[in-house]
């Protein structure tokens, strides 16, 4: 057992208003140059929808993450291509996603506005492209151009997560009186196995020893744009303007002075926490190659619980410090992932194993008229007397799974029963107007208890800055760097980074990937 320390975070989705907020604060910090006009490294979605870039999802049409190979000896490779594959493409690469899959960003002329001649018309100011500097016809897109459109027939049936839905499912969705969104939020997960590092034919994508921030050495990038694909989640973008790949860097600045990032400080619905973990670098390539229905408990199994002596000593003896250790025993993300098991990974089936996990949201409550009769799902068939049951929920426990947990429908029913549950409970307790039985019955199939519930509830509803923002200390000048891909001083060369699955391809240029 190596272990190995990684900050992660945890989104509560059923406390996201779609603000964007988040947005503004890195937009305004990280992606107001030249070249980073159309990126967005924290973007907020509305789901069901297509996304940013336009249906990001579809590994068919892009090819981003890892895939299994081999019936008995199973291995793990990247969806992209193989070596062979980087040589023959590395001036062509046919799975990029295209400027209009993003947008063309765009200002308007507003000097028109104040040159123009006296006349009786009213001057306009016309949109003009921030790429050509030519004026822009018509605007076609542009960021979060579906939000709050969740049930069109344009944007929600166009969402990945659909396919394959049956008709009862897209009828459902569809209703006027059923239809319903929720808010997305996504910035690059920081993943134990990211597709990005392997993709990269020059080794210019790496991960921090000390945290496991994954970044882009603007130094070595050579714009060969593979990781931009290599990434299922389309969280690396190339600046048109230096030529060189970017990313979201999680503020490592702040991280390093005990900051959390921008977009997790300036959140309005507090849905954001972020902790520190311990995992097994050695369990990293079976987690990615588990079968698609176990790979949100693979990674569960990954992560290592900060309470347990032998972690402790595996943790000493990696040389991780005392201070990340105690991080690792406060972080709220451990709670959320490990302890309650309620925050899932974006598409497991990615096989990078994402450090962003998701609280996924209760959707409202469902009743309709049916005979004359209002509510007329029957009570036995409910989650609790304030929630309709999960057949009759508005999105579909198939379409939560596709999104968070692979497909597994039980583990994200299992989930949603534990949210019931602390709704009910919590009721209960504030109101007084469910009775004991229905208490005892939502207990029980959340699988959860009193203690636990109270512990959910002040974690999502009453929680401290300082208990959703655990900052671990960098400790730089300790960090096992000789275990990431640190730049070496003489060589200028990576060495081989054993962390990202153990398959054997290396990030030194003159290895190959």
């Amino acid at each position: 057992m190596e272990l190995r320390s990684q900050v992660a975070m945890v989104f509560h989705l059923d406390k996201c208003i779609g603000c964007h907020t988040c947005t503004i604060a890195c937009k305004n910090i990280w992606t107001d140059r030249k070249g980073t006009e159309y990126m967005y490294w924290n973007n907020v979605e509305t789901k069901p929808g297509t996304g940013y870039p336009t249906r990001w999802e579809d590994q068919t049409k892009y090819r981003g993450g890892w895939v299994v190979e081999g019936k008995r000896e199973k291995r793990l490779r990247l969806r992209l291509q193989g070596k062979w594959g980087t040589l023959t493409n590395i001036f062509y690469n046919p799975y990029l996603p295209q400027l209009d899959d993003y947008f063309e960003p765009w200002t308007y002329d507003y000097q028109n506005l104040f040159d123009a001649p006296e006349g009786d018309d009213q001057p306009t100011a016309r949109a003009i492209s921030m790429v050509t500097g030519k004026y822009m016809d018509t605007i076609e897109a542009g960021p979060n151009w579906d939000d709050d459109l969740g049930g069109s027939q344009v944007y929600a049936n166009n969402d990945p997560n659909l396919d394959g839905a049956s008709a009862e499912e897209m009828r459902q969705i569809q209703e006027i009186d059923r239809t319903v969104f929720f808010y997305l939020p996504r910035i690059c997960n920081h993943c134990l196995n990211p597709g990005c590092v392997a993709a990269c034919p020059q080794g210019a994508i790496y991960k921090r020893g000390e945290d496991g921030v994954v970044l882009v050495s603007q130094e070595r990038c050579r714009a060969w744009r593979m990781c931009v694909s290599g990434c299922p989640y389309k969280k690396t973008y190339f600046n048109w303007s230096t030529g060189k790949a970017e990313k979201c860097i999680l503020c490592y600045p702040r991280l390093e002075s005990g900051q959390p990032p921008a977009c997790f400080h300036s959140c309005v619905g507090r849905i954001r926490y972020i902790g520190l973990l311990l995992y097994d670098a050695d369990a990293i390539e079976e987690a990615a190659k588990a079968p698609q229905e176990s790979l949100v408990q693979a990674q569960r199994d990954v992560i290592k619980d900060p309470f347990d002596p032998e972690v402790i000593a595996a943790a000493k003896a990696s040389g991780i410090p005392d201070s990340k250790i105690d991080a690792a025993q406060k972080s709220p993300v451990y709670q959320f992932v490990k302890k309650w098991k309620l925050a899932l990974p974006l598409h497991p089936e990615f096989r990078t194993l994402p450090m962003l996990f998701y609280v996924p949201p209760l959707g409202p409550v469902l009743a309709k008229t049916g005979n004359g009769v209002y509510d007329n799902v029957a009570a036995e068939a409910r989650l609790g007397p304030l929630m309709s049951s999960l057949e009759g929920s508005r999105v579909s426990m198939r379409y939560m799974a596709s999104l968070l947990t692979g497909g597994n429908e039980q583990i994200i029913r299992d989930v949603y029963r534990k949210l019931v549950a602390v709704r009910v409970f919590m009721r209960a307790k504030k109101v007084g107007d469910i009775p004991a039985e229905e208490v005892e019955r939502a207990l029980a199939e959340g699988k959860t208890n009193p203690a636990e519930i109270e512990a959910i509830w002040r974690l999502t509803s009453l929680p401290t800055f300082e208990e959703r923002f655990v900052v671990p200390p960098m400790e730089r000048d300790t960090s096992v760097e000789s275990m990431f891909p640190v730049l070496d001083p003489v060589s200028r060369n990576y060495p081989v980074y054993k962390g990202a699955v153990g398959t054997g391809f290396h990030i030194n240029p003159q290895r190959g990937p």
